[in-house]
């Protein structure tokens, strides 16, 4: 799932600029499907928290993301490609909400930083392979063929989703109650009055508003300068920052277990302005090797401490993955405006101007965690804990 989920990702970009879009268009377009995924991620997680068939959302999931990749190949005009990062958006927001469901429902609320952890680095080796047969193919036979690779990852992906086998679900555990507890579930005020939850959305958001647009970007800057073929140099960004990720999604999952999730959180949020700095003062390919581990620390950290830390937040209230939906929604709406911004400032400043902007606005995101440390304390602490929000009780 770790190709399937994002759709094309950064490929879009580097294959509707081959096209003639205007990077200002084709910032604009991403947003689009930003916007359709934040819009569904909330009512996502709500889903993935009632149903039994988890494992059935996923698939289909899968299915309509080819589906819509392969309509903006065949018809790449602004209203087909529209319609079709809508539904890629939708289906991105399924998948890592039932994969999070499903990974709980198997192991528990204790074993859960551990799992993400796994889960983090098989994710991000996915990548890294997709990523290197997306380059190579796409060398070879064209951006065309990035569709096909992605069509035949979502065949495995389904594949696997098959192997695992629902009796081991706990569908209870799964949405954060114990298997014990009769206690009746939480009302969905609980996502709205958690202050932990407030804060935690607010700062993935700003990292992400702040992060998003720079991959595409620094792929675009160096399609711009006429330098190396698009396809290879996009995957090489994408692979050297999921090879960063490995390591940094098995070193949270450590972090958490021993010293709880908020050194998890610092670490990759000053990664990130550091980011945007190199960026903008390291031109050319021979910046892409620091700008991306860069990447691979803050993004690898956080895969792993948002859904474990959402986890901690809503324990015993029944709504975990409604939680991490309304999260992910504050995430999305980083995600999806920051290819605008960062293409708007772009096309009329440049792209170092950009890369620097956009540091600041994630150094903005650190201020904030680090000032509100005292509301998130005790969920980030090391030892799981039933804290349920003062509203759910």
């Amino acid at each position: 799932m770790a190709d399937v989920r994002d759709g094309l990702g950064p490929f879009l970009g580097v294959y509707l600029q081959s096209e003639n879009w205007s990077p200002a268009a084709i910032g604009a377009m991403m947003t689009i499907g930003g916007l359709a995924g934040m819009a569904a991620t909330t009512p996502a997680g709500a889903l993935v928290d009632k149903t039994r068939g988890k494992r059935a959302i996923m698939a289909a999931a899968a299915v309509v993301t080819v589906a819509a990749s392969m309509a903006i190949l065949l018809a790449p005009s602004f209203a087909f490609t529209a319609a079709a990062q809508v539904f890629n958006g939708i289906a991105g927001a399924i998948i890592p909400a039932a994969i999070a469901g499903i990974t709980l429902g198997l192991v528990k609320q204790k074993g859960y930083a551990h799992q993400l952890g796994r889960n983090e680095a098989f994710n991000h080796a996915g990548n890294v392979v997709a990523a290197i047969l997306a380059g190579v193919a796409g060398y070879a036979f064209g951006l065309g063929a990035v569709f096909v690779v992605l069509a035949v990852m979502a065949v495995g992906s389904i594949a696997a989703t098959a192997l695992i086998n629902p009796k081991d679900i706990d569908h209870r555990a799964a949405r954060g109650l114990a298997e014990k507890d009769k206690a009746p579930i939480a009302g969905f005020s609980v996502l709205v009055t958690s202050k932990p939850l407030i804060v935690l959305a607010l700062t993935v958001a700003l990292f992400h508003l702040g992060n998003a647009a720079m991959l595409p970007l620094l792929g675009q800057s160096l399609v711009a300068r006429g330098a190396g073929d698009p396809s290879a140099f996009t995957s090489a960004t994408i692979v050297i920052a999921q090879l960063s990720m490995i390591p940094m999604a098995l070193l949270a999952a450590r972090l958490a277990e021993r010293r709880g999730y908020w050194i998890v959180f610092l670490l990759a949020l000053i990664a990130l302005p550091i980011r945007g700095v190199v960026a903008a003062l390291v031109s050319g390919p021979i910046g892409l090797g620091p700008v991306q581990i860069l990447d691979g620390v803050g993004a690898g950290l956080l895969g792993v401490a948002v859904p474990g830390l959402v986890a901690r937040i809503l324990a015993g209230t029944g709504h975990v993955n409604a939680g991490l939906g309304a999260v992910m929604t504050a995430q999305g709406i980083g995600a999806a405006l920051s290819p605008a911004l960062g293409g708007l400032i772009a096309g009329r400043l440049g792209y170092s101007t950009a890369f620097l902007i956009l540091g600041a606005i994630a150094l903005l995101a650190l201020v904030v965690w680090v000032a509100t440390r005292p509301v998130t304390a005790q969920a980030c602490g090391a030892t799981p804990a039933r804290l349920v929000p003062q509203a759910a009780e």
